[in-house]
């Protein structure tokens, strides 16, 4: 607030006082300034009572609004411009006083004969009943202004009345609380606002990392699961392996003395069609001979029936299937046994791990 210090307004000027009146207002308790009257760091003005009231409400914990100190320090905003104001250890006796408004009030009071505030329209107000009465007391019974002749003779006689005035400071001092108490109920929610959106990001930034943590778990089970799949994969192809060789040795044996059968064979053929029985008797000596440990011969190593099975390598998966289709995140007992270990890991509802095998 901005005064020339050589402004003086004349009785007569009613214009300009009533200008002056307006800025000689507290936003609190729309009456002139109290004194002393303290100017917040935003440069506007306030009654330091009306300071206190607004410093109060903004501060539930304070029951005694009644309270003339301040103990300790404390922050509020101004009620012209929502700007913040910080209070030190001495509080609302903390904020310098304005002692420039002061005195122009002091002048004002001393050239003003008028009220406070202009009764000019409330000169006006006339009684809708008797046109001639001014509206002057106030009807509780009804909440409704009226004048004295309706109490007397009119619609109001039996009503419960008070002088106008006093219903005025009065609801003008409830307001005024009202005011106090709505803009320390803004300040809350604002605070609450501001809290929530804070939870808000930080829902999302706990999500994503924990989305993030069972993507991580998955991809290492993922990888036990191909590795134990390489190993289980090998095992059977060293076991077909080995089979393999062996029943190829077999056959290769087996050809050799099929090899050799078929030779004895024409051998002997050749041996019948000899004419000379003396040459006969004499070669077949050693065919029969050839021929006996052939026999002997042919009665080779064999595989064993169902030796090419590979039935023994069946896996069984069941319950480690059941136990990954159980995954899922860790119960308060389950955290509590664990220990240590980090309260963002996954288990399986029946805590057993599991494992593949073969028969």
């Amino acid at each position: 607030m901005n005064f020339t210090l050589g402004f003086k307004p004349s009785i007569g000027d009613s214009s300009s006082m009533e200008n002056l009146e307006r800025q000689l207002i507290c936003p609190i308790c729309l009456e002139i300034f109290s004194k002393p009257v303290v100017i917040l760091p935003c440069q506007h003005n306030l009654c330091r009572k009306c300071a206190n009231d607004v410093f109060q409400a903004s501060n539930p914990l304070w029951q005694n609004r009644a309270s003339t100190t301040v103990s300790t320090g404390g922050r509020f905003r101004c009620p012209s411009c929502r700007h913040e104001v910080v209070l030190d250890r001495h509080g609302v006796y903390g904020l310098q006083r304005n002692l420039l408004v002061e005195n122009i009030i002091d002048i004002y009071k001393s050239e003003s004969t008028r009220p406070l505030l202009p009764k000019t329209e409330q000169q006006q107000l006339m009684c809708d009943q008797h046109e001639e009465e001014k509206i002057n007391i106030y009807c509780l019974t009804c909440e409704t202004p009226t004048c004295s002749m309706c109490k007397v003779f009119g619609a109001h006689k039996d009503c419960d009345v008070a002088p106008l005035p006093v219903i005025y400071k009065k609801q003008k001092t409830e307001l005024s609380d009202a005011i106090a108490i709505l803009v320390a109920g803004n300040d809350s929610i604002q605070a609450l606002i501001s809290q929530m959106e804070d939870i808000c990001r930080s829902i999302k930034d706990n999500g994503r990392r924990q989305i993030q943590h069972i993507s991580d778990k998955f991809d290492e089970l993922y990888a036990i699961l191909e590795e134990r799949k390489r190993e289980l994969i090998e095992t059977v192809g060293c076991e077909q392996d080995r089979k393999l060789g062996h029943v190829r040795s077999l056959i290769r044996r087996h050809g050799d003395h099929l090899e050799m059968s078929v030779k004895l064979v024409e051998t002997a053929i050749q041996s019948m069609e000899e004419p000379q029985m003396a040459v006969f008797l004499q070669s077949t000596k050693d065919v029969f001979k050839k021929i006996t440990d052939t026999a002997k011969a042919s009665n080779i190593e064999r595989t064993e029936v169902g030796y090419e099975s590979m039935a023994h390598f069946i896996i069984n998966t069941e319950d480690v299937a059941n136990m990954l289709r159980h995954i899922n995140f860790r119960t308060g007992k389950d955290e509590e046994d664990s220990g240590d270990e980090a309260p963002e890991g996954l288990t399986t509802s029946t805590g057993q791990s599991g494992e593949s095998g073969t028969r």
